[in-house]
Formats: structure tokens, C-alpha cells, sequence
């Protein structure tokens, strides 16, 4: 799998890095269908809701070229919205019926182009901060003109509406902005509002499929312009659409082999500062986020992991490295990655297929224990064994095969190394957490960074706690039921968490950020898959069998040569 081509191919996976699984994705890039299995009415219902959104900027458009006056343009738009209404009360009920009978929405891909300028980007931003705006202001009316106590649980800012118009600016811009809105999907369904939680899949889902004419131009400027002569089929049409760039089901010529071209957003690269500093700017603007929270460092840290994982040269190399890895696990596996097409914006790897674990959640019990239990293992092999981890815990990025049960892994693009005396710290805390011991949690936390030493007691109770609480899994002597703690974890240490930002001194260590996003996403999978887990006896396997002699000097010479 390094340059030569293969004919191997793995059931179970779903190739080459940005949600390739063609299960997922059946296909159209002509249109964006909400429910792939509801009835007409209700996509009608749907896509009218969407399409409000925006109403308003395409009516001003169309009239600068008809010259129409403004009180045609507002007529016009009052019959749109008035025929959209209609059809969203005819179908209210039989929406409501189906979207519980079917289960998890399925979303085709619509063909937009990638806001690929600065100003482009800026406007986009712009759009969405005075929608944001109105629909923050119509909501704190309403409220106070209803009265409803309800109504308090949740920010005026995160209503419906607003997230609709969200996750559609952050599909139609793709890119950084894009990847933070698919990192807060990923959470406990208890944390979040329950009437946003269907907008936010719909962003996990994927972005919006670039034309043909700007994917020729990405292709034609990262290979080699024979590139079309080494396959025997390329498919124009997407399987996915990422964050940061879209996945294409190709064959090479040479061997027969399936693989799958992702490539990436023109212009996502050069965006990333001023898109993660506009997003950030606009969260705060709205008040979304606490006091405390230290976002500055948060948003330094995600501006230089975003950068590397835009280097597709660098991912490929990283997707090898992790397969050697693996090599020896007889459940895991890696897709080869065939070089010769690959370039800075390009990657290419072979295609495997497989389910992503949020639909692995509705096999049997058996399976979901054994791919709990799984990525349990894999992730504390990462971090304890390898110290090179995979830190997107995108679901999408576990592709599972139940009739081979092997759980294949994709997208490398953040995977990062993390140095020994850094694990060598956080293992012990770990394990301090797992036993309670409090002394042993603040020395070490001390010692990595997450405390100062200053900290009033309000603040290490509440520290001691929240690790004494994540740790709980690996403190439970036989199996972990996950499903049967559902929400007590995450509810515990979200209220905790006041409690910290408001007390503490210090940022975290700039390792925490991917790591904790890795871990936290391991735990939120074993919920989702409601299994039975074995943690205490992987860790302290783990723990008991873990390397503290190996030399720091030979570990710093490994990583200088990957980097």
C-alpha cells in the first residue's frame, strides 16, 4: 500500500478519510432531500422551512435584475412563504409520524460552490451573523410576550430557526467553520436542546458537493496531467461531503482496484485563521459560549490543527504510519494509500465499505459490546502504546463490518503525536481518577498543567470531582453499562463544569484539547452503542503492562523524524 498498487480490498470501511460510506450517500447532487423516506409533503415541508432562510437575499437579487419594486419583491415573497406554510400544515402530522417510524434522516448532497475568496468568506459570515441576530430578537419577543417558563431552559439564540440557518451557512461554507460545527455535534443528546439536535446531524452529516468546474481545477493543479490516463473509471458525481473536502469512488487501471479521491475545497487552506477568528467573533457576539472558558487558546489551537490537517501530504504519510500500527490487530484496519495520486489537496486511498457507529447502534447487543469494547482498546492503545492518536471522533470515521466484525478507520488528517512525559503523567492520573485519590489527581494535574497550584478549594473539589466522574468507567469492577449511566457522566460534569471556568487559572495544556475531544468522543460512542464494556480490566491491562523506562531521548528522535 505505500506506491505500488494492490488488489486486496477490506469489506468493512469506507475509504480514504472524509466519510466515504456510500450506504450513507445515495447520491444526487443536483438537490438536497431531507428525508430520503418521508413523504412528498413532508420534504416539501422541510425544504420550505429552509428556504426561509434565505428568502429575502434572493428576492432582493432577482428584483436588482427584473426591477421590480419593492413592494412587488414583498408580495412576491409573502405568497413563497404563504404556499410554503400551507404545505407545512397539511403535512404537520404526518411529518411528525414518519419521522418517528423511519428512524435517522438520510441526506443527499447539493451542489454549491465554495466561497473560495476572503470576501466571499467575510459576506458569509456577515449573512449569518444579522440572521443570527433577527432571529435572536423575534425569539426574546416572543418570549416575553408568552410568558412560558419553559421557554428559559435554553438561550434565546439557540432556537430552531437559528440553528437552521447555522448548519445551512456552515454546510454552504465548509471548511474550518464547518469542522467546529461537526465537533459540537458530537455530544451527548442530553446536553443538547432536543428541537436542535436534528439540525446538527444534518451539519454531522456532511457539507455541500463543489461543482464539477472548481473540482477540475483543484485535481488538474495537485496531480499530474495524466492523472484521468491511471484509472479506468472516476466518478464525478461525490460519495460525501466534508468539512474540508469531498470523497470520489475512482478504479485504478493498472490493477482493477476500487479507491476513493478525497479532495479538497479550493480556497478552505488559505480561509482557516480568518475562519475560525470570524466564527469565534460571531459566538461571541451572540453570547453563546461562558466567561472563563479561555478561547483564545482554544482557537490557537484549533487554527494549527486545521492547518495540518489541510496538508494531505502529511495525512497520507500519517494513515501509513497508523497502518503499520495496527498490523496484528485482527479487528482493526487501515486502507492502503496509493501515492501516485496524491498531492497537497488530493488523497487518494483504497475503498472499503462499512456502517458508521451511529447506525451500528441498532445491532444486536453482542455486536455492540464487542465494537464498544473496541474502540475502548484502540483508543487507549493510541494514546498509553502508540502515543499517536487519531483525535477526530467523528462517527463516520469507525466504519464497521458485522459479518467480518472487523472496524475499519479512516481520515488521519488529526492525528497527532503526543510526547512521553506527557503520557507518562496523564496515565497516572487516569489511574488516580479510577481509584478516587484525590492527592494523586492534583499532583499530576500540577504536573501537566491543568492546575497552578493557586487554586482555592472551591476549585480543586470541583477538579477532583469532574475526574473522579470521568473516571468512574474505569472504577467499576466487571462491565461498564453504559446505557444504564446514560447522562449521568456528561450531566455530572457539565455541572461541574460552572464551577471551573468560573475558579480556574489556567488554560489547559495545548495536548488536552485534541486528546480530551478523542476521549470523550470514545465514552459518547459506547453510550450511543449502549454497551457493555469491560474498563476497568482494559485500563489496568493497559495500566500494569505500560513502558516507563523507554529513553525520552530516543522518543524525541522518533518524533522528529515523522515531523
Amino acid at each position: 500500500g505505500k506506491n505500488k498498487c494492490q488488489r486486496r480490498r477490506r469489506e468493512g470501511g469506507g475509504g480514504g478519510g472524509e466519510k466515504a460510506n456510500a450506504s450513507q450517500h445515495s447520491g444526487s447532487a443536483g438537490g438536497i432531500e431531507i428525508d430520503a423516506t418521508t413523504s412528498e409533503a413532508e420534504k416539501a415541508s422541510a425544504s420550505g422551512s429552509i428556504a426561509e432562510v434565505f428568502d429575502s437575499h434572493q428576492v432582493k437579487a432577482a428584483s436588482q435584475v427584473s426591477g421590480k419594486g419593492e413592494k412587488e419583491r414583498e408580495r412576491e415573497s409573502k405568497q413563497r412563504s404563504a404556499a410554503r406554510d400551507g404545505e407545512a400544515s397539511t403535512s404537520a402530522a404526518s411529518a411528525k409520524k414518519a419521522a418517528s417510524a423511519n428512524g435517522p434522516r438520510k441526506y443527499e448532497l447539493r451542489e454549491r460552490v465554495v466561497p473560495s475568496s476572503p470576501i466571499s468568506r467575510v459576506l458569509g459570515f456577515g449573512t449569518l451573523a444579522a440572521g443570527l441576530a433577527a432571529g435572536t430578537m423575534w425569539e426574546s419577543a416572543r418570549r416575553a410576550w408568552s410568558g412560558n417558563e419553559e421557554d428559559k431552559l435554553y438561550s434565546a439564540v439557540l432556537t430552531p430557526g437559528n440553528a437552521e440557518r447555522l448548519a445551512l451557512a456552515l454546510c454552504r461554507m465548509r471548511g474550518a467553520a464547518l469542522k467546529i460545527g461537526q465537533m459540537l455535534s458530537i455530544q451527548d443528546e442530553n446536553l443538547i436542546p432536543p428541537q436542535i439536535q436534528q439540525v446538527l446531524e444534518r451539519v454531522r452529516h456532511g457539507a455541500d458537493a463543489m461543482p464539477r468546474s472548481q473540482l477540475e481545477q483543484v485535481l488538474g493543479e495537485n496531480l499530474n496531467p495524466d492523472w484521468e490516463a491511471q484509472l479506468e473509471t472516476f466518478s464525478w458525481e461525490p460519495l460525501a461531503a466534508a468539512s474540508i473536502g469531498q470523497v470520489h469512488k475512482a478504479k485504478l487501471k493498472e490493477c482493477g482496484t476500487d479507491v476513493v479521491l478525497k479532495v479538497q475545497y479550493p480556497g478552505v487552506a488559505d480561509s482557516i485563521s480568518s475562519d475560525v477568528d470570524n466564527l469565534m467573533r460571531l459566538v461571541r457576539t451572540t453570547s453563546m459560549l461562558p466567561k472563563g472558558l479561555y478561547v483564545e487558546q482554544a482557537v490557537d489551537v484549533a487554527k494549527k490543527e486545521l492547518a495540518l490537517e489541510c496538508d494531505y501530504n502529511w495525512e497520507a504519510q500519517a494513515q501509513m504510519k497508523y497502518k503499520n500500527l495496527v498490523v496484528g490487530e485482527p479487528s482493526l484496519y487501515v486502507p492502503d494509500v496509493h501515492l501516485p495520486l496524491c498531492g497537497k489537496r488530493v488523497l487518494c486511498t483504497e475503498f472499503v465499505e462499512g456502517i458508521p457507529l451511529d447506525e451500528a447502534s441498532k445491532l444486536s447487543q453482542d455486536h455492540r459490546d464487542f465494537l464498544g469494547k473496541l474502540i475502548l482498546d484502540v483508543t487507549l492503545k493510541e494514546l498509553f502504546r502508540w502515543r499517536f492518536m487519531q483525535t477526530d471522533p467523528n462517527w463516520s470515521n469507525f466504519l464497521y463490518n458485522p459479518e467480518t466484525r472487523v472496524l475499519n478507520l479512516i481520515d488521519f488528517g488529526a492525528a497527532k503525536v503526543y510526547p512521553k512525559h506527557f503520557v507518562d503523567e496523564y496515565i497516572k492520573m487516569v489511574y488516580a481518577c479510577a481509584n478516587r485519590d484525590r492527592e494523586g489527581v492534583i499532583d499530576s494535574s500540577r504536573k501537566l498543567g491543568f492546575l497552578t497550584g493557586d487554586e482555592t478549594k472551591v476549585m480543586l473539589d470541583a477538579h477532583c470531582e469532574a475526574g473522579f466522574t470521568v473516571g468512574v468507567p474505569f472504577s467499576v469492577e466487571g462491565f461498564y453499562d453504559f446505557e444504564a449511566s446514560k447522562g449521568q457522566l456528561t450531566g455530572r460534569v457539565s455541572k461541574l463544569g460552572g464551577k471551573m471556568v468560573k475558579h480556574r487559572l489556567t488554560a489547559p495544556p495545548e495536548e488536552a484539547y485534541s486528546l480530551h475531544r478523542k476521549l470523550s468522543g470514545a465514552f459518547l460512542a459506547c453510550f450511543k452503542l449502549k454497551a457493555k464494556v469491560p474498563c476497568r480490566d482494559m485500563f489496568l491491562d493497559i495500566y500494569h503492562s505500560y513502558n516507563w523506562d523507554e529513553e525520552a531521548a530516543q522518543d524525541k528522535r522518533k518524533q522528529e523524524n515523522f515531523d
